[in-house]
């Protein structure tokens, strides 16, 4: 279920951003399959970076 939540917010997070990015520049159009497909490497990234980062418990300092 992780899966599909973090696919889910990665998916409209990068739509929004697509479109207000396409909104302000000049000449620009937002299309709906780059967001898309731009979500899934996010997603991708994301699944990276939580298997790279360690697992270990703070030390108390």
């Amino acid at each position: 279920m992780r899966f599909f939540w973090t696919f889910f917010w990665s998916f409209l997070l990068v739509q929004m951003l697509s479109y207000v990015v396409s909104s302000m520049t000049p000449g620009a159009e937002f299309d709906f399959k780059s967001g898309a497909i731009v979500s899934i490497g996010v997603t991708v990234l994301i699944y990276i970076a939580a298997a790279v980062i360690p697992k270990q418990p703070v030390e108390k300092h």
